[in-house]
């Protein structure tokens, strides 16, 4: 029983890490699942500098809808096609999965429409933490193509959490996602 619990995980992790291997991001629009509209901005400002940096053609999704939109739209056929003329065929949506470092990529794949209705659990920052986990999920034609999880550890303030993630999402982008 203990091999078998052993090879479904050793399964189920190397499908994860093969998402990422295939990724080869070259465009990317960035959605900030969170719920204060400052973090949202300051998250999906950050991420869009520097995959813009590293060479990936990005936007923040604040430059497709207003704020207080319903982040469905940019489910629909005539923003996706909007975006496409554009160049832009990849979201990355951006959630605080929580304030642990136990945090796993996701292997449920729900498709864009499900995981834009979902709310955010968590704020960027909440006193008295000291690591904050960020779930980074893939889509491509609506459907999830890759998740990864970037930890955050000895944060005391919002500040720094966002250097912390600035400097993490540095090395991630360049060894993994592209």
């Amino acid at each position: 029983m203990k091999r078998f619990f052993l090879l479904l995980f050793l399964t189920i992790s190397t499908g994860v890490l093969a998402q990422l291997d295939q990724l080869n991001l070259s465009n990317a629009l960035v959605i900030g699942q969170l719920d204060k509209p400052e973090d949202r901005f300051s998250v999906e400002i950050n991420i869009t500098e520097l995959l813009t940096n590293a060479g990936v053609k990005s936007m923040p999704s604040l430059n497709v809808l207003k704020l207080g939109s319903d982040p469905e739209l940019l489910a629909t056929d005539s923003v996706r096609t909007i975006l496409a003329a554009k160049g832009i065929d990849t979201y990355v949506l951006v959630f605080v999965r929580g304030y642990d470092k136990k945090f796993k990529p996701t292997t449920q794949k729900d498709d864009l429409l499900t995981i834009l209705n979902t709310g955010s659990l968590f704020p960027l920052y909440r006193d008295e933490i000291s690591s904050v986990s960020f779930e980074f999920l893939f889509y491509r034609n609506g459907q999830m193509v890759a998740a990864d999880v970037i930890r955050c550890g000895s944060v005391s303030n919002r500040d720094a959490v966002i250097k912390k993630l600035r400097k993490a999402l540095t090395k991630r982008i360049v060894k993994k996602w592209k």
